[in-house]
């Protein structure tokens, strides 16, 4: 089986080179097949990861390749189409290329998406955020609004109290939340948002009657789906449906999905999406194949694996 990766990861962001890493450092031959498509590459800088604050993603992601170099890890750029179960895990790409793998770990993020507002996404990242763990301090104190409806509203706006006291909520009917609302003295606009403005130092909220309203920053609360169809292909479950998204691939305390062999960390299971929880989910996960091999050639004892989330 020497032609056989002893695994797969598909996804070379944060989540995905963690486990890669972790992988090489145990001695396994490993292939990260990476898309390109990281959810934060737009960012300025990611926030709140230790020893990198503030750091653009690309040069993390750039730094993380060239640690792997160390090990018996092969980064490979492309898209993977398919993967197929049998004795070993067939994986294939979109340049025709087939590969043979003892384990999966996807890590192929999620996609973003926001509230259909002109001139919102080219500001997406950078003064249009949706973390304020990850991109409040940039505008602390500052002038700020949130766009958002429902509970989703009154969390976000509630949570950005931490960092400002000059919050402008955006939404309409709030109900009895409005009066938690008013208490917090976040001030609330039901008129509808027409625009985004980018300015140099924020943004402008323009409203449909023309007015406009001057921020720094701008929180909206985006929708977040499946990138890949690899894990409805590999027929994973998902996870409760969630204010974020209804396409959480479930994974139980090491990040096993309910597909035998099948791991999955980061962004693709929903649970905190942040770069320092991604790479600790990767970590993690790797941890876990390594003993799952480890299992397999020498009887090392593990959890059984649950293949029935309903169970």
């Amino acid at each position: 089986m020497d032609n056989v990766w002893d695994c797969v990861i598909v996804g070379g962001g944060a989540a995905g080179l963690s486990a890669a890493l972790v992988l090489g450092r145990a001695r396994r031959r490993t292939l990260v097949v990476d898309a390109g498509e990281q959810s934060n590459a737009v960012a300025h800088g990611i926030g709140g990861l230790l020893g990198h604050d503030g750091r653009p993603p690309a040069e993390l992601y750039a730094a993380g390749r060239r640690e792997l170099q160390n090990y018996p890890v092969v980064v490979r750029s492309g898209d993977v189409t398919s993967v197929r179960r049998g004795d070993v895990f067939t994986v294939e790409l979109a340049d025709g290329t087939v590969e043979q793998a003892r384990r999966i770990v996807l890590a192929t993020g999620m996609q973003y998406r926001l509230p259909e507002l002109p001139g919102l996404a080219p500001l997406w990242g950078t003064s249009v955020f949706h973390c304020p763990f990850c991109h409040g301090w940039e505008v602390r104190d500052a002038p700020v609004a949130v766009l958002a409806e429902g509970a989703r509203a009154v969390h976000a706006a509630l949570l950005l109290r931490g960092w400002t006291d000059d919050i402008v909520l955006l939404t309409g009917d709030l109900g009895e939340q409005r009066a938690l609302i008013e208490a917090a003295g976040v001030r609330i606009d039901p008129r509808p948002v027409a625009e985004v403005r980018g300015t140099g130092d924020g943004l402008e909220i323009v409203f449909s009657d023309g007015a406009v309203l001057p921020r720094r920053g701008l929180m909206v609360a985006p929708s977040v789906c499946q990138r890949s169809a690899l894990a409805e292909q590999l027929g994973v479950q998902f996870g409760e449906p969630n204010p974020l998204s209804a396409e959480a691939v479930w994974v139980d305390e090491f990040g096993r999905t309910s597909v035998r062999g099948v791991f999955a960390a980061g962004d693709v299971t929903v649970q905190l999406p942040q770069v320092a929880a991604a790479v600790a989910a990767g970590s993690k996960v790797a941890a876990a194949v390594v003993q799952s091999l480890l299992a397999d050639e020498f009887g090392l004892p593990v959890p059984a694996w649950k293949e029935d989330v309903n169970v």
